[in-house]
C-alpha cells in the first residue's frame, strides 16, 4: 500500500512538471511572437518613413534642377543685358566723345569734288514731297542672333503691315515669314517662322519686301530682278537688269552683286560695273513694271563699303573705318543735289561684332534693319529737313 501511494505522488510530481515546463514554453511563445509582430510593425514603418524620404529627396532635387535653370537663365540674361550697356556705353561716347579722327584718302577728297556728268546729275522728278536726312543715330537694339554671318532681315515698308522677313545667307531660295517683331524675338532661332519657298534662288544680301511683294536678285546667266507676291506665292514680274559687266556693289560684301532699297519714293536699286569700276551707282526702278526711270554714277566709292541704304533721294553708304568695331557713313549722294558730302553731318554706327553685310531702311518708321555677323539689329535714326544744313 505504502509503495502505492508513493507511485502515485511520483506521478503526480511528474504531472506538474510536465504542465509547467508546457506553460513556461507558452509563454515563451507568446513573447516571442510579440516581439515578432513588434518588429514587422517597426519594419512596416521604416519601410515606409523610407520611401517618404525618397519622394522628399526626389521632390527637392527636381526643385533644384528647376532653380538652377532660372539661375542659369538669370545669369544668361544679366549677361545678355551687361553686353547691350556695354554697348549702349560705347554709342554714347560716339555721339558725346571727341571727334573721331579718320584717314581719309587723298583719292577719296579729290572724288569727292569731281563733278559727274551733267546728264546723270540732272535733278531727279521726285514722287514725294519728302526732304528729310539723317542727323545722327539716336539708339541701337540688338534683338538676338539667328541664322548665318550673312543675310538680311526686313520689315514690309507697306503701313499696314507688322511683319518681318528674313533671307538667311546669300543664296537660298527660302524666306522666313514672321507675323511681327515680336515673334521673331521670342523664336529659338527661325523655328517661328512660316517657310516660303520662291521658283528661283536669291543671291546675294540685296532683298526688300514692299506692298506684300519680295524684290530679290536672281543671277543665273543675267540679273534678274524679280517681283514675288507673297500673298498668292507666285512671280508677278521680272526684269533684267539693262547693264553689261556687273560687278559687286560693295568692297566688303562681294556676295551683295546688287542692292535693292525702298525710300519714301519707292524702289531704288544699288550697283556697279566694270565700266565704272571703282563707284557706285545709282537706279530709280519702277516699282510696279520694274522699269528704269534714271541713272546716276555716283562719287562713293567701292572700297571698304560694306552696305548702302536710301533715304528721301539720297544714297548714304557705309565704310568700314580703321577703328576696332566701328563704321560711318562717309559718302553721300543725293539725286536733288540738295546734300553734299562736305554738307552731310557725321554720322557713326556704334560699336558692333563684324561688319553690316545688308542695312533695311524702313520710311514709316525710320528705322535701319541691319544684319551684323549674325546678329539682327534695330538703329533708331534721328532725321533733320536738308534746307536746314
Amino acid at each position: 500500500m505504502r509503495g502505492l501511494v508513493v507511485l502515485v505522488t511520483l506521478a503526480c510530481l511528474a504531472s506538474a512538471q510536465h504542465q509547467a515546463l508546457i506553460d513556461y514554453l507558452e509563454r515563451r511563445l507568446l513573447a516571442i511572437e510579440d516581439r515578432i509582430s513588434l518588429w514587422h510593425e517597426q519594419t512596416t514603418r521604416y519601410a515606409s518613413e523610407l520611401r517618404e524620404l525618397k519622394q522628399q529627396m526626389v521632390s527637392q532635387l527636381e526643385t533644384l534642377d528647376k532653380e538652377k535653370e532660372t539661375l542659369r537663365m538669370n545669369l544668361d540674361s544679366v549677361g545678355t543685358r551687361v553686353d547691350r550697356v556695354e554697348r549702349e556705353m560705347d554709342y554714347l561716347e560716339t555721339q558725346n566723345g571727341a571727334q573721331p579722327c579718320v584717314d581719309v584718302d587723298d583719292k577719296l577728297i579729290e572724288q569727292e569734288v569731281t563733278l559727274v556728268k551733267e546728264k546723270q546729275r540732272a535733278k531727279y522728278s521726285k514722287l514725294s514731297d519728302c526732304s528729310d536726312m539723317i542727323s545722327s543715330i539716336k539708339a541701337m537694339k540688338i534683338l538676338k542672333r539667328a541664322g548665318g554671318p550673312k543675310g538680311t532681315w526686313t520689315k514690309d515698308t507697306n503701313r499696314g503691315s507688322g511683319k518681318i522677313y528674313v533671307f538667311n545667307g546669300t543664296d537660298d531660295d527660302t524666306i522666313h515669314e514672321f507675323a511681327s517683331v515680336q515673334d521673331f524675338t521670342r523664336s529659338q532661332g527661325l523655328s517661328l517662322s512660316q517657310n516660303l519657298k520662291l521658283p528661283s534662288a536669291w543671291r546675294g544680301t540685296g532683298h526688300v519686301v514692299f506692298n506684300n511683294h519680295a524684290y530679290y536678285i536672281n543671277q543665273e546667266e543675267e540679273m534678274m530682278v524679280v517681283k514675288y507676291n507673297i500673298k498668292n506665292g507666285s512671280v508677278t514680274d521680272s526684269a533684267v537688269f539693262p547693264v553689261q559687266d556687273h560687278m559687286p556693289v560693295y568692297g566688303l560684301t562681294p556676295e551683295t552683286v546688287m542692292d535693292l532699297a525702298v525710300d519714301e519714293e519707292g524702289l531704288w536699286a544699288i550697283y556697279s560695273t566694270r565700266q565704272n569700276d571703282k563707284h557706285i551707282s545709282l537706279a530709280k526702278m519702277d516699282a510696279n513694271s520694274l522699269d528704269i526711270e534714271q541713272m546716276w554714277d555716283t562719287n562713293c566709292p567701292r572700297e571698304n563699303a560694306e552696305a548702302a541704304f536710301v533715304i528721301c533721294g539720297t544714297l548714304y553708304v557705309v565704310y568700314n573705318t580703321k577703328q576696332p568695331g566701328r563704321s560711318r557713313v562717309q559718302c553721300v549722294f543725293d539725286v536733288n543735289d540738295m546734300v553734299t558730302n562736305e554738307e552731310a553731318p557725321l554720322v557713326y554706327f556704334p560699336k558692333r561684332y563684324g561688319a553690316h553685310s545688308s542695312l533695311k531702311y524702313n520710311p514709316q518708321e525710320q528705322l535701319l534693319y541691319a544684319w551684323d555677323d549674325g546678329y539682327q539689329i534695330l538703329y533708331k535714326l534721328i532725321m533733320k529737313k536738308k534746307l536746314e544744313i
